[in-house]
């Protein structure tokens, strides 16, 4: 794709929160163009979370927009500085991984990238090829390229530190080791989320301690995950996996606040900006459609238009018109499973649906008043259900399932 330094700039900056520093990148922009010679953009991925959703995908999605433009693209797995384990973030010393662990996510967060990247046009290394060949008198020249303050300054160690926390020597070492990553592969891009600041800002400083003209920052904000609250994880239950099922990923686009909707928009879809707003604003869109809009974008990105179309209709006919999946599984109840009067308690109901992974998952959703029954819904775990066949369990917005009473 040709296009002119402005429209360049204005693809890269959308949804980023810093461009750092902005004039450097147009500079570098002008000479790629004058000497028709891509710029070298990296982004570095431990490899500590096998499973991406579409708040990982924010950095993957800008590194394609740059494929896109015609720069040239490294995806760095840190399988080195995985055995590490980046602090970032962390009030305590990181788990550190073993080399198995490391290359069994390698592979998983490989086949997931892939959908996002485009892979004939995606360099892919582990920066164990040059971390792990350094001698302890490599190490030391390269740590005498910054000091400790300066590594004190990082948020995380600054904290631990007047907390009286222990900052163990080799985490200190992490920010060190990613910046040379910067250096060895002399990026001229670097871009990653808005924590890893300190990590991509040192990689300018080695970089110009060795020589090299200095990166260009691009930092992405983190996406807020579905409670509105915390940032997308996995973890916290708050995620939209890419690989997961269109409806499910459609029923939890469906469950954002109106307010999400721009954010989304513009961090999880190519949807113009200028039509962004239309969609986003209450009195010239109904946010229900903007909505549903919005779910077909972000699932057509990984599983194709018409998987996005099928989702939404099926959405439609579970909650506009109140039914239920042709492929939602029967429950079949033998007698040894109810009472005398034919009846189950609420939680164990659910439980044995298999539509929640545990007992205690159960015992939950009914507290939080998403379980119901035909229509009835149930608050109290030990509450009992009287079962009959054909009645239909619901749990959540998006799981079904139809019960049936064996006989005799």
């Amino acid at each position: 794709m040709t296009l002119d330094i402005d429209q360049q700039i204005e693809r890269i900056s959308r949804g980023a929160t810093e461009v750092l520093p902005l004039a450097e990148l147009k500079a570098k922009l002008k000479r790629s163009i004058a000497e028709s010679r891509p710029l070298q953009v990296k982004l570095g991925l431990d490899p500590t979370a096998p499973d991406i959703h579409i708040g990982n995908a924010v950095v993957l999605r800008k590194l394609r927009q740059f494929q896109d433009l015609g720069h040239e693209v490294t995806v760095i797995i840190g399988d080195f500085t995985a055995t590490i384990g980046d602090p970032t973030g962390k009030s305590e010393t990181r788990k550190q991984l073993t080399q198995e662990e490391v290359a069994a996510n390698a592979k998983t967060y490989a086949d997931q990238y892939h959908k996002i990247l485009d892979p004939a046009k995606t360099r892919v290394v582990f920066n164990s090829e040059w971390l792990g060949k350094l001698g302890l008198y490599d190490i030391v020249t390269l740590l005498a390229k910054t000091t400790v303050a300066r590594i004190l300054e990082r948020d995380d160690f600054d904290k631990r530190f007047r907390s009286g926390l222990p900052i163990h020597t080799h985490e200190m070492l992490y920010p060190i080791c990613q910046g040379y990553d910067s250096v060895y592969l002399k990026s001229d891009i670097e871009i990653g989320g808005t924590e890893q600041r300190f990590n991509i800002m040192m990689g300018r400083d080695l970089q110009r301690e060795h020589g090299i003209e200095p990166q260009i920052a691009l930092f992405m904000p983190l996406l807020v995950g579905l409670d509105g609250v915390d940032k997308m994880s996995k973890s916290k239950g708050n995620a939209i996996g890419i690989d997961e099922p269109p409806l499910e990923m459609f029923g939890k686009i469906m469950s954002i606040t109106d307010e999400m909707m721009p954010t989304y928009y513009e961090l999880c879809t190519d949807v113009p900006m200028d039509e962004v707003k239309v969609l986003t604003d209450a009195e010239a869109t109904h946010p229900n459609l903007a909505k549903r809009r919005l779910g077909r974008e972000i699932i057509a990105l990984y599983h194709g238009a018409e998987a996005a179309q099928i989702a939404e209709d099926e959405w439609v006919r579970i909650h506009v018109r109140d039914g239920v999946p042709d492929d939602a599984p029967e429950v079949i109840l033998s007698a040894d499973k109810l009472d005398e009067n034919g009846a189950i308690r609420i939680a164990a109901l659910v439980t044995l649906s298999g539509l929640v992974p545990s007992s205690g998952e159960a015992k939950r959703v009914v507290q939080q008043g998403g379980v119901s029954v035909s229509g009835t819904k149930y608050s109290d775990p030990g509450e009992l259900v009287a079962v009959q066949t054909g009645q239909v369990l619901k749990v959540g917005k998006n799981r079904f399932a139809r019960l049936t009473v064996a006989a005799g």
